[in-house]
């Protein structure tokens, strides 16, 4: 999820209306016995909490369940908070405003996880952890278009559509297309539903979860994968590399134990290099 061109002229008004409103609650269990407090140099800007800025939903790297949020992003940042001795709590706040960096810099949040890709131009604003998911963009259509392809769409001058602010769109938009934006991806999926699109770009993993509804599965279909060598980051503040660090050994500790493989299929329902797999 992500757009290299993000307004950070307006942040202010977009941190205030998205701050007044945000959903906020604390989702990670408490820390095991014998957690340290925060690490030295860490400062939280909330004592005993790791703040996590998100954009909801985004299932299934962010979503609500009931009164909680969940996911697959929510158990990698947990992996931080226990290891800080706190807990995590959820902001759900303008994506605009988190890749950014706006809402970090405003002191909104400690990290931000939003299934955002690691791309330069946010790294001039972001201090992006190590990869922890690699992804890749897709193509869900209206079932019956012929379409296998961008280049179909194309030809079959269909209806494009894509989630504002996201590599999905820039990438679309790099092929020379002028898709219709939607402001999240529940809005983009309306838009497939309503007819404003035929097509849809979105990253993989939420275009899977979506099929796995019957009432989606019965009148779309997944036509292409997009290989765009994509990968998602945790974003903190420049400069914040004492939590970089903490973050950074937690997902590697969990790669080489089988914590990672564990989190990775109880939210995609398959092991790590296969989510593209029929």
């Amino acid at each position: 999820m992500t757009s290299i061109g993000a307004l950070v002229v307006g942040a202010a008004c977009l941190l205030s209306a998205c701050g007044g409103g945000s959903d906020t609650g604390a989702t990670a269990s408490n820390a095991p016995a014998g957690s340290a407090p925060a690490a030295s140099g860490i400062k939280l800007i909330n004592p005993g909490k790791l703040t996590t800025c998100t954009n909801l939903p985004y299932e299934p790297f962010q979503f609500k369940q009931g009164d909680k949020t969940v996911g697959f992003d929510v158990d990698i940042v947990d992996l931080a908070a226990k290891k800080l001795g706190v807990t995590q709590d959820i902001v759900d706040i303008d994506f605009a405003v988190i890749k950014s960096g706006a809402a970090l810099n405003a002191g909104k949040c400690d990290v931000a996880a939003a299934g955002m890709t690691i791309t330069p131009e946010r790294q001039k604003n972001l201090l992006f952890s190590d990869p922890y998911f690699d992804a890749t963009q897709a193509l869900l259509a209206k079932k019956g278009t012929g379409a296998k392809s961008l280049e179909d769409v194309k030809a079959k001058n269909l209806k494009l559509g894509a989630q504002a602010s996201t590599t999905g769109l820039d990438y679309v938009k790099g092929k020379g297309f002028d898709p219709t934006e939607f402001a999240d991806s529940p809005k983009e999926l309306l838009g497939l539903q309503s007819g404003q699109a035929d097509v849809i770009v979105q990253d993989l993993p939420v275009v899977l979860t979506w099929l796995k509804k019957p009432e989606i599965a019965a009148k779309f279909e997944l036509i292409a994968s997009l290989d765009t060598g994509e990968q998602y980051g945790i974003g903190m503040k420049k400069g914040n590399d004492a939590l970089a660090k903490v973050i950074n050994e937690e997902i590697a500790k969990a790669k080489s134990d089988g914590t990672y493989e564990q989190i990775f299929v109880k939210w995609f329902g398959k092991k790590p290099g296969e989510l593209g797999a029929s």
